[in-house]
């Protein structure tokens, strides 16, 4: 006897499906931090009028990857980034500071905090860096 399990039950999803939030419009899916850091990179070379090939040279990161990275299908070490974000005139932080702001403008009001107290284990909707 065999078990015959549906396709559905064998897809693990990588990002949750959106729920219907309170409010009239459906809730808006939490982008990824590759999707924020590979906009960010995109949009800054772009201004720069500057080319794929120029920027992965000067970051001596391969052209591939570099792409990759900007599409949002690569994680990068923080090593890669900083390469990326110097060949662009960047800090690393300048790089993660764009980022969060990408994350604050996708996410809006809906998910920030009110004058609430916060629960200890709710995460934090803030920018925090360690020397």
């Amino acid at each position: 006897m065999t078990d015959q399990v549906s396709d559905a039950t064998r897809v693990i999803p990588l990002r949750p499906e959106p729920t219907r939030s309170d409010g009239p419009e459906t809730a808006r899916r939490e982008p990824l931090w590759r999707d924020l850091v590979g906009e960010v990179l995109r949009r800054e070379r772009l201004a720069q009028e500057r080319t794929l090939r120029d920027v992965a040279d000067a970051a001596r990161i391969s052209l591939p990857y570099l792409s990759e990275i900007e599409r949002g299908r690569k994680e990068a070490s923080s090593e890669v980034l900083a390469a990326a974000a110097h060949a662009l005139g960047l800090g690393l932080g300048d790089l993660l500071s764009l980022a969060h702001g990408e994350l604050t403008r996708h996410t809006g009001a809906a998910h920030r905090t009110t004058a609430a107290p916060r629960h200890p284990y709710q995460p934090y909707n803030g920018l925090c860096l360690a020397a």
